[in-house]
């Protein structure tokens, strides 16, 4: 267990600059209606109760607004809409993101042409801008999702905390290559059957819930640490599977709020959930190469040391359960 001690550093030290909540994108769709027309609609998430993050959508200064923007709140994000004219149409013009580089969030956005083409654009707050380009690439539109989902696996520090706490118990390689399986299987099913409209459920309680199932695994660490016997460490992947069908409603919720049309659902959920798969076997196997390495590392640690892990996942897992129930109850007066 001594051997997983530079592991967690590393991992303590990477959550710092990471978030345990979900990544919400914001999106930002234009869809043409004549050859000079678009209908826009900006979906921003937000920070509270009738709180929205500061991102503005700016066109090309040479685009005309035809009416007032109607706003509306669903969910916990502001939605505005409104329509424009810009001679030419909008290629060639710059669109951008104001307020996007003093947060930690991305905005997809997508454009759709009269032709029925589509692009997908993903900015961020190191590049909150683009230029139209006049015919967008299938291939630019699934990688845009697939880095999405590695943004948001990498992003989701609870995700990765509960794949390392499977990655204390689970006893050998064959083991944590079935239990990482089982988990990959079952959250792909709770994303693909959220993001298609066949399952739902709130952001509040799923985060809450994903935080237990973190909390859950502190106590199997110290068992399996003892020598003791319990289900889970006899069948992990059977736990990882139970509670990855949530984990997957989880990622779900950065999908849902992008609003992903029907027609892109296909590519957009193979590409997001390949991206989250990606992110997910290059944490893990950094992480057994960092073991290896402790191994190699000739210190006598003081037996206190083999319940850092345990403690920590526990840990963490108890203070994200105490402050997402604490939101959720919060919400619900």
């Amino acid at each position: 267990m001594r051997r997983w001690l530079l592991a967690l550093t590393f991992f303590g030290c990477y959550a710092r600059g990471a978030s345990a909540h979900e990544l919400r994108p914001a999106f930002l769709e234009l869809r043409q209606t004549s050859p000079e027309t678009y209908d826009v609609l900006f979906k921003v998430p937000g920070g509270g109760e009738n709180v929205r993050l500061a991102l503005y959508a700016e066109l090309p200064e040479d685009c005309v607004k035809l009416g007032e923007t109607r706003t509306t709140f669903v969910e916990n994000a502001f939605t505005d809409r409104w329509s424009v004219r810009r001679p030419g149409g909008l290629a060639g013009g710059t669109i951008r993101i104001a307020g996007l580089a003093q947060t930690a969030t991305d905005v997809l956005v997508r454009l759709e042409s009269l032709d029925g083409r589509s692009q997908i654009i993903r900015l961020t707050p190191d590049a909150p801008s683009f230029v139209v380009a006049p015919s967008p690439s299938r291939w630019r539109v699934a990688a845009t999702y697939a880095r999405l989902g590695i943004d948001h696996i990498l992003r989701g520090v609870d995700h990765l905390l509960f794949v390392f706490g499977l990655m204390l118990i689970v006893p050998n390689r064959w083991m944590l290559l079935k239990t990482i399986t089982a988990f990959t299987a079952a959250h792909s099913i709770t994303l693909g059957a959220a993001t298609l409209g066949y399952v739902s459920a709130p952001v509040a309680p799923v985060e809450a819930a994903i935080a237990l199932s973190i909390l859950f695994l502190g106590p199997e660490i110290v068992r399996h640490q003892r020598g003791e016997s319990s289900l889970t460490i006899r069948n992990p992947w059977i736990v990882a599977f139970a509670f990855g069908l949530m984990h997957g409603l989880g990622f779900a919720s950065g999908m849902n709020t992008v609003g992903i049309p029907r027609g892109e659902i296909p590519v957009a959920l193979l590409c997001f959930n390949l991206g989250v798969e990606a992110g997910q076997l290059g944490f893990v196997a950094l992480i057994l190469l960092m073991a290896r390495a402790f191994r190699a590392i000739p210190v006598r640690w003081p037996r206190v040391v083999e319940l850092v892990p345990a403690y920590t996942v526990g840990s963490m897992g108890a203070f994200w359960a105490i402050q997402r129930t604490a939101m959720l109850l919060g919400r619900l007066r």
